[in-house]
Parts: structure tokens; sequence; C-alpha cells
């Protein structure tokens, strides 16, 4: 049996932190063990941003070592493989083959029992929706120890609950996912430039036919210029559009990075001077992309960086993801961006999108407008994102609770007011709460 160890974890963000026990199971049969003994959360490879995979004092089994590929459907582009299996292991595999993930969020190190547990989704949610529209089945290790498959025709419950349920009804075993045919792992792209939020808005709506759709704004823009940044469009390259050097190898995958941040860097380094400086850099970058361009560069810019979160220092930060809805989204978001600019919490990476409509009970996705963005843990931070979780259910939203580190349970029970449908499934699944981590308790996901 897998060995057990004390360790402290935290997620990406690494905020907040906690002293759980670790084990690394190899297989179905010790993870059976581990729940027969006590509370339990699994955890992928740690892509989380906050408590989502953490828990304080209890046991924690990370999963990454069931990651073997089980069968592949050429014909119908369908891999059933173990869910600790990573995109980036699908890509490498897979992509000189012809295939893609259908759904790829801004980071390949994430697993398939991760993708399913926060129902990730990608630049073109608009178009392809989250994670749940590319999975066929699961099967799942449940609380009394029986492994069922779930999908939308059997135990259709459990299968919808999964994503976005966080891990909190079993752990995921195994999944049969679809894949993408493609010509190329390029993509035909060009950035928009624009100087303040009701251009960006429109620049959505005037190029809502790519596929692919992704926005910078520059965080501490105010005034008219609020909103201001560049908008980046585009679609998968076929093999005939590529230009002539890249047709050499047009299904070129990514080399492992050479580029690591090997420690944290001190907390001075980040302050309101810096940053903007470095968000004037990232608006040029932008601004400037090559009309053809790899996915490593399109979907996973900062896989490019090993621990690159490491730049926020020990403190730790936290990524802040709200949707809200199109109605009245102009003077909503002008007003969420005004906060956000005027509040002294150093805004940094960004991203804004527009979003389809959502699927899951707790998935996080719906039909709007949704800004990821950047905060590094100061004595201030939390009083401000309870503002911002106030303007943001005040404007019909709500929060991602993937990347959630500071939400509380009554704010999270009116932006998320479908939690009783989920915890009515937790009940029929995990009476006994078998499966918690910090956030869990923290949000009252408990049956």
């Amino acid at each position: 049996m897998a060995t057990e160890h004390q360790e402290i974890l935290a997620g990406w963000g690494n905020y907040p932190k906690a002293s759980s026990y670790v084990t690394v199971p190899a297989n179905e049969q010790e993870l059976k063990k581990n729940i027969a003994q006590e509370t339990v959360i699994a955890r992928g490879l740690g892509r989380s941003y906050g408590d989502q995979s953490i828990h304080t004092r209890k046991k924690v089994c990370v999963c990454t070592r069931m990651h073997h590929f089980l069968s592949w459907d050429e014909e119908r582009g369908i891999l059933e493989c173990e869910a600790g299996t990573s995109l980036d292991e699908i890509i490498t595999t897979f992509a000189p083959r012809g295939w893609m993930p259908m759904i790829c969020p801004g980071t390949k190190f994430v697993t398939i029992g991760g993708s399913i547990a926060n129902d990730i989704h990608g630049k073109a949610h608009h178009a392809d929706g989250s994670f749940i529209n590319c999975v066929i089945s699961f099967t799942i290790l449940l609380a009394n120890g029986n492994i069922v498959t779930a999908s939308r025709e059997e135990h259709p419950d459990l299968f919808i609950a999964n994503f976005g349920g966080l891990g909190l009804l079993g752990i995921i075993l195994t999944a049969k996912i679809r894949l993408r045919k493609t010509e190329t792992t390029y993509f035909k792209q060009q950035s928009i430039k624009v100087n303040s939020l009701e251009e960006m808005l429109n620049a959505l709506e005037q190029y809502k036919d790519y596929n692919y759709s992704v926005a910078w704004i520059d965080p501490l823009a105010a005034g008219k210029k609020s909103g201001s940044g560049v908008l980046t469009v585009g679609n998968a390259a076929t093999l005939e559009e590529l230009p002539e050097a890249l047709k050499k190898e047009p299904l070129k995958i990514h080399a492992p990075s050479k580029l690591n941040v090997p420690f944290f860097l001190p907390g001075f380094a980040l302050n309101n001077i810096t940053v903007r400086l470095l968000n004037q850099l990232i608006g040029f970058i932008q601004n400037s992309p090559k009309p053809y361009v790899h996915y490593e560069k399109f979907f996973f810019p900062l896989d490019m960086i090993n621990n690159w979160n490491r730049g926020y220092g020990k403190r730790g930060f936290i990524q802040y993801q709200f949707v809200i809805p199109e109605q009245n989204g102009l003077s909503n978001l002008r007003h969420i961006m005004e906060m956000i600019a005027s509040s002294g919490c150093t805004p940094f990476l960004n991203v804004f999108k527009k979003m389809g409509t959502g699927q899951g009970i707790l998935s996080f996705p719906f039909q709007g407008y949704t800004l990821a963005i950047d905060f590094p843990v100061t004595k201030n931070l939390k009083a401000f994102t309870k503002q911002l979780d106030q303007a943001v259910l005040q404007a019909g939203g709500r929060i991602y609770l993937g990347k959630d580190a500071m939400l509380d349970k009554l704010t999270f029970r009116l932006m998320y007011p479908q939690y009783e449908e989920w915890l009515t499934i937790k009940r029929k699944y995990d009476p006994a709460n078998v499966f918690a981590s910090d956030l869990s308790a923290r949000l009252g996901l408990e049956a």
C-alpha cells in the first residue's frame, strides 16, 4: 500500500496552506483502503488555485500515479484513460496523430479527474462549452466502496453533479473522452486593440464567429480608458492555410520548458510601479502576435515558465474569476473594473471573455461576460474581495469555485441557489461526508 506522509499543501495560488496527510495510491485497491479508513479528498496536479484539494489534518490522495491510457478508438476519436492522466500527456501522445483535446484551459498540466471536478473551460466556451461536452462517461469510487459507471444514461444525477462538484462525491478513476481531429497544431489569429470597455464588448460581438476569443484588459486603466486592452481571436489552422515553413512539421508538439522560477520572489517585487510596467509590456505583446501561432502559445502561454506562481512570493495570490449576465453588462463591468483599478490591491494577469450556456449543477459558466484576475495576498485583500463578491452578486453573477479561496457560505448560496439540488445528490451518494476538503467545510458543501 502507498505510504503516507505529512505535508504542507496549497493550491496553485499558494494560499491558503494546510498540513495534510498525503498518500499517492497506485491503483483502485489502494484507493479503496484509504476511503475505508477516514475522510479523504482526491488531488491531481494541484492547479486549482485555493483550498479545493487540501484538507487540514486529514487525508489527501494524490492520484497522479494512475495515469495510463486504456483504449483508443481511432475512427471515433474516443480515448479511455485513467483519471490521473494529464492533458499534457494526451497532447504529447495524440497531437502527432492529428488529435487534440476538445477543451483546453489556460494550462495543460491538469488531470482528467481535475478537469471534470472543476468542469474546466477555455477560449472557446461560447462555441464548445465546458469539459462536460467532451466526456462520454467515467467510473467513480463511491463512499460505500462500490465502483460505478456514470454517464448521461447511467446514474445521470451522479454524472452531472460531478462537473463542478470539486471531487466531493467520490474519486473518479477512469473516463472516456472525445478528442478533436485536426490537420495542424497551429492557429490562425488576429488581435484587435480596443480603447474602452464599450469598444471591447462591441468587438466581442463583431468577432463572435471565431471559435476562439480571449482578451487582456489593462486592470489599472480608469475613466474613459477603463476596459481598454487587446482582444485576440482565432481558429484552428488548416494544412492548406499554413505558411510553407510551418507545413514541414504541421503537427509539431511542444518541447519541455527550460524556463523556471527557482524560488519565491520577495514580496516587494510586485508593487503598483512594477505591475504598471509589466501590464504595459503584456499589452504590447498581446497587440503584436504572429498571424499563425502554435497551440502552446495560443492555449498555454504561462506553461512556458515552470513554477511561475512563485513570482507572487511566499504570501501567495488568488485568481478571482467571476461571470455576470450580458444584461446591464456594460454598466456592471464598468463598476467592477473601477473598483479593481482603485482598490490598491495590485491587480495583475487577467483574462476577459464571453461565455456560452452552462450545464453542470455547480458548474461555473453561464452566458455572459467573465473576468479572471490575479491579486497578490495582502492584509486588505479579503475585505476587498467581500466588496467584489457583493458587486458580482448584485449583477446577477457568481465566482468560479475552482479558483476561489475566500468566498463565504452565505454568499456562495446566494450565487449558487442550485446548491440544494447538488446537496440532495451528495446525501444520496456520500451521506457520511467521506469526501471532504477545506473548501467543502468553508462553503457548507456537506451532507
